[in-house]
């Protein structure tokens, strides 16, 4: 008796070891929803930021870009939509000017439909350098925006951006020296 369950025992409880994770996730023919596609816009993913009035490197605090932007969608609240959850992964370094270890960076990630802003998150990214060390990477923390879809447009028709929250004068210097004045 022993043997028989031995010989049979195995299969039959390898296949009801397949049938309990089979069960598990995505309902049969059901795939998770597509996402917008990620994008970066160059004067909004770098920020340099010097104490007031100065363009000195001496007076540098802060230089960080933009190197990624993360996420992942799901099934929305109800059949029209679709919940798009992003981060933003940026690169840091500390200047001189810098005082102290920690800096607040103001980023926002938006939603955008055939190039116009159709959501749009700002978030201050805490950045904490360890001591002795003046680059760092960090990620800010997840956003979740709701993406109206029908059978006619999918979340893939939508893009999602990330950028710094740039101030006028730091979008003017921008422009004058990449001479888009």
């Amino acid at each position: 008796m022993q043997v028989r369950f031995m010989r049979f025992g195995r299969p039959l409880l390898s296949l009801l070891i397949a049938l309990t994770i089979g069960s598990c996730g995505l309902e049969k023919n059901q795939f998770p929803p597509v996402c917008p596609v990620p994008g970066l816009l160059k004067p909004l993913a770098e920020l340099t930021r010097y104490r007031a009035g100065s363009q000195d490197l001496r007076d540098l605090i802060v230089r960080a870009r933009i190197v990624d932007i993360v996420g992942r969608c799901q099934p929305g609240d109800d059949n029209y939509t679709v919940a798009a959850f992003a981060q933003v992964v940026v690169d840091v370094t500390r200047g001189p000017a810098m005082e102290g270890l920690t800096y607040d960076l103001p980023a926002f990630i938006a939603v955008t439909d055939s190039g116009t802003i159709r959501d749009k998150a700002l978030l201050t990214l805490p950045i904490e350098f360890p001591g002795n060390v003046d680059n760092t990477r960090v990620s800010s923390k997840e956003v979740r925006m709701e993406i109206p879809i029908t059978p006619q447009k999918s979340a893939a028709a939508y893009g999602i951006i990330g950028g710094f929250q740039l101030t006028p004068e730091e979008v003017a210097t921008w422009r004058r020296n990449n001479h888009l004045q």
